[in-house]
């Protein structure tokens, strides 16, 4: 495996003065290393990059789409040739461990082939009209150039989903990533790049990336010539953005934060259970949009669950992502750390009892965050309703399933929820309309991770947006209903008589 950025670059064939300009540091979480500098755009570039993405919109709409499908699979083929080359990148920029990073292109190559057949797919409805010898019918249009801004913690995949179902409907796309991971960024427009030489048919400026600060975020979002905006983010986030493109009438796409629960019952299989919960509120350190943050566990199987839990938690290895006997990495920088702290410190002021979330590894990291993941018994309710982006798992008891579901939809989030038990009612009612007000609800399986083709997002303040399988593919395109008259008469609707003299 590689693990320095000059072997990564050089495997990707990435010229290094791609990463030698001024204007924005980044760091490794790996060591807290400096490892890049990229050149930031100003306002008078991302000005240009739209207007560019203008044009290209207006060539590529006029490309059937099964033949657009062709560009995202030779794409999806680049992906498969240097996944374990991009993981790798992954991890050392943004800290997951390297298992991780590998999912997270595989991810990309997923959606790619679920693309890549949608481009064959873009159906529209055929609809009875109420006059005679007339036909109505739905048909789908692609949008203009498409907005991507993406967080740090999934610095890949959450582009694709959102380029590659852009792309086959017929958009242009401008990416936006985030700030503390932009070399992902950097190392997949070049792979797309070199995917559209071997396309041949694709015009310039189709794929454009803009590094900056959150400045260039409000630029895009902004900007009329935008129809639509995806971003991936904090709820805070989502407050800036939402109304800013509503205001100029244009569509967004939202997946802001989530605050997942998980309920145990009776009847569940408890070794199946353990795994999900341990891995959904560690894995990636706590930094999934979909972590578990929250547990609810039927009193009778309490005593014995929480114990088993601690002791799968002091088990857990922690360490350097790209070794991979660890299972967690570090958290992304020190801001993340101190907001860690400041939850722990309010649970602890509130009466909860906890077990880990002190710094760990520092002196083999002095300029790393890496952290003993956290449980919290007993937090007073109030604490649970914020997200912590961290390994925070806040562990109560429940009496009645209805109280637990009630609770657990009690909070400002709507993203991931799940329930393990072998009871057919518990998870019917669960996943029923008195059950999780969630936009993903499992059962006996963890609320992290998701399969491409099922639509990705959630409710309330997770923003309700919808990314990837499904019919996601409709909050790319724009709708028109057409009717066709093929008679020799003008009958008009709801029998309304209307004639000339």
């Amino acid at each position: 495996m590689m693990k320095t950025i000059s072997e990564i670059l050089s495997a990707l064939g990435i010229p290094l003065d791609k990463v030698e300009g001024k204007g924005l540091t980044v760091t490794s979480p790996v060591d807290g290393e400096t490892i890049a500098t990229v050149e930031i755009a100003g306002t008078e570039a991302v000005d240009a990059v739209i207007a560019q993405s203008k044009i290209a919109f207006e060539a590529w709409r006029a490309v059937p789409a099964p033949k657009r499908g062709e560009l995202v699979r030779l794409f999806g083929n680049k992906l498969r040739e240097h996944k374990e080359t991009l993981a790798a990148l992954v991890t050392l920029e943004c800290g997951k461990i390297y298992q991780e990073g590998l999912g997270e292109v595989q991810e990309m190559i997923d959606i790619c082939d679920f693309a890549v057949g949608l481009s064959r797919q873009l159906y529209g409805l055929t609809i009875a009209s109420e006059r005679p010898g007339h036909r109505m019918m739905e048909t789908w249009h692609p949008l203009g150039p498409v907005a991507i801004i993406s967080a740090f913690n999934f610095p890949v995949a959450v582009w694709s989903w959102n380029s590659a179902l852009a792309l086959v409907c017929g958009n242009s796309v401008i990416w936006k990533p985030s700030e503390k991971t932009p070399l992902t960024a950097i190392a997949c427009q070049h792979l797309f790049e070199q995917s559209a030489i071997e396309f041949g048919e694709a015009p310039e400026y189709l794929s454009q990336l803009v590094i900056g600060t959150a400045d260039v975020g409000e630029q895009l979002t902004k900007d009329k010539r935008i129809p639509l905006v995806s971003a991936t983010g904090s709820t805070a986030m989502g407050r800036k953005v939402g109304p800013v493109v509503a205001e100029r009438f244009g569509r967004t796409i939202l997946e802001l934060g989530g605050n997942n629960a998980i309920i145990v019952c009776p009847s569940a299989d408890i070794d199946m259970a353990l795994r999900a919960i341990v891995f959904g509120a560690v894995g990636t350190c706590g930094q999934r949009c979909t972590s578990t943050r929250r547990l609810y566990v039927h009193e009778s199987i309490y005593d014995s669950v929480v114990p088993a839990l601690k002791r799968a938690y002091s088990s857990v290895a922690i360490g350097n992502p790209l070794d991979e006997k660890h299972l967690v990495g570090p958290l992304i920088d020190e801001q993340a750390y101190t907001q860690m702290q400041n939850a722990l410190a309010l649970s602890a002021q509130q009466g909860g009892k906890l077990v880990g979330g002190e710094r760990v590894l520092t002196d083999q990291f002095p300029h790393a965050f890496y952290v003993q993941p956290a449980l919290v018994e007993l937090a007073d309710a109030a604490t649970v309703q914020t997200e912590t982006f961290a390994p925070i798992l806040y562990v109560q008891p429940y009496t009645e399933l209805t109280d637990a579901i009630a609770r657990q939809n009690d909070v400002p989030q709507g993203l991931s929820s799940a329930i393990f038990t072998t009871d057919v009612r518990e998870a019917e009612l669960f996943t029923s309309a008195m059950g999780s007000d969630c936009g993903i609800a499992n059962v006996n399986i963890g609320t992290s991770g998701a399969e491409i083709g099922g639509a990705f997002g959630g409710e309330k303040e997770t923003g309700g947006g919808r990314e990837s399988g499904s019919d996601a593919w409709k909050a790319y395109m724009r709708r028109a209903t057409n009717t066709i008259n093929y008679s020799r008469e003008l009958p008009l609707a709801q029998g309304i008589e209307f004639n000339l003299d």
